[in-house]
């Protein structure tokens, strides 16, 4: 099995910044896609930036030139860099990945976090 775990998340004043890590570890050949979605109470999950092995980048458009999505395929892992964070970015940011376990799989499985709480005080 496949098991995504986050960190980073925490109590920011607006203006400010933090970074969420998420570390994919488990039966893993190959990681298609991996990024963050957020879910305010009461939403659904919504996008927040994707990464492609290839390095294709997708952003939401509500966090373009402040957020910066990046992954270090090495090691599993993707990160996200908040900058002037909004009171309205406050959410359950969860990691997602789109994983491949063995080399001979020819369809890639979603995966999910199990979320970290970012809180943005006005």
């Amino acid at each position: 099995q496949v098991q995504l775990v986050e960190s980073g998340g925490g109590l920011v004043q607006a203006g400010g910044s933090l970074k969420l890590s998420c570390a994919a570890s488990g039966t893993i050949f190959s990681i298609n896609v991996m990024g963050w979605y957020r879910e305010t109470g009461g939403y659904q999950r919504e996008l927040v930036a994707t990464l492609t092995s290839g390095g294709r980048i997708n952003y939401a458009d509500s966090v373009k030139d402040r957020f910066t999505v990046s992954r270090d395929n090495a090691k599993n892992t993707v990160y996200l860099q908040m900058n002037g964070l909004k009171a309205e970015d406050t959410a359950v940011y969860y990691c997602y990945g789109e994983v491949r376990m063995r080399s001979r799989d020819t369809a890639a499985y979603a995966y999910w976090g199990q979320g970290t709480q970012v809180t943005v005080s006005s």
